[in-house]
């Protein structure tokens, strides 16, 4: 398979009245064009400062200290702020967590649609407003003229993040990342959402890199799930590898966190998140580790593969 793109030792620091935020230490990915990966892990991890960092859309107090984003051979992290202007949108669209918060409330649906289309496209402004309904009735939105002149104030969550998902496809990018699409939604929405997501995904042919703290989401909409903790990347494999055999201890005590029709009971992970800003040495899930040991403390456990496509960070399997 061809590489779409490659993360390479991605670090993120945030400046905070309390010390430096070590969000993200080293954070090695890739993708693969038509590829959907799953990226999971608890609130806080650093998943959505992962995707920002594709985007450059890392804001004050934070700062990308180092690393590499290759989209193909082109490194966003070296190209300017014009250039990164034109990727977006283009090449690499974002659909955010919490649609009514991303939409402007003081413009009609119609009106950012079309900027959306504009900047994506070179077009006329009837072409533009063409592909805008087209745009409504690919995602499954009816009355497009209605929807057009409607705010995002008059949308239910369902239809608000139906119009950021034609706004992020509008220019048949390369990569669609959505961060958290369903979050917001009711379980029935969050269906028809994903699925349309899918769909879209694939007839366009991008790749997809969906962003959750649902494994069930990522095990059903994805081909390959990378699972973060504290702010690193510790397993990357295939669905079923990572489903079927975790490797990393993080990874098993999540899914025996999962309710099942034959579990009576949950098993909670022990222990509380590192600091941050003071995070430990060695393997960072260390102290609510079964299977510590003296190196885990030590040093930072190499990525290694297991199996062909399937990688782990962990003393305990390498």
């Amino acid at each position: 398979m061809e590489t779409l793109l490659q993360i390479r030792d991605l670090k993120v620091n945030f400046y905070t009245y309390r010390g430096i935020v070590k969000a993200l230490d080293g954070i090695n990915l890739t993708i693969q064009r038509r590829e959907s990966m799953g990226l999971v892990g608890e609130t806080g991890c650093g998943k959505s400062v992962t995707a920002r960092s594709i985007m450059r859309l890392i804001d004050a107090p934070g700062r990308i200290e180092g690393g590499q984003i290759l989209l193909n051979s082109t490194d966003l992290l070296n190209v300017n702020d014009k250039e990164m202007r034109s990727i977006r949108g283009r090449k690499i669209s974002f659909i955010f967590q919490e649609p009514k918060k991303a939409l402007d409330p003081t413009a009609t649906v119609g009106s950012q649609l079309l900027e959306a289309i504009r900047i994506a496209k070179d077009c006329s402004p009837k072409d533009a407003r063409d592909a805008a309904r087209d745009l409504l009735k690919k995602v499954g939105l009816a009355d497009t003229e209605r929807l057009m002149k409607s705010y995002s104030f008059e949308l239910s969550g369902g239809m608000a993040q139906r119009v950021m998902i034609g706004m992020a496809i509008c220019g048949s990018p390369r990569l669609v990342i959505a961060d958290e699409p369903t979050s917001a939604l009711d379980v029935s929405v969050q269906s028809q959402i994903l699925r349309l997501l899918d769909d879209l995904y694939k007839e366009y042919g991008s790749s997809l890199l969906l962003i959750t703290h649902d494994l069930g989401v990522a095990a059903e909409n994805c081909d390959k799930i990378a699972v973060m903790y504290a702010g690193r990347i510790v397993e990357v494999g295939a669905v079923g590898d990572v489903f079927n055999k975790p490797a990393h201890p993080y990874t098993a005590k999540l899914l025996a966190a999962l309710p099942t029709m034959d579990r009576d009971t949950l098993v909670s992970i022990p222990g509380m998140v590192p600091d941050l800003i003071h995070p430990p040495p060695g393997c960072r899930f260390s102290n609510r580790c079964d299977y510590q040991k003296g190196i885990c403390t030590e040093a930072t456990p190499p990525m290694a593969e297991l199996e062909e496509g399937h990688f782990v960070a962990c003393y305990q399997t390498v």
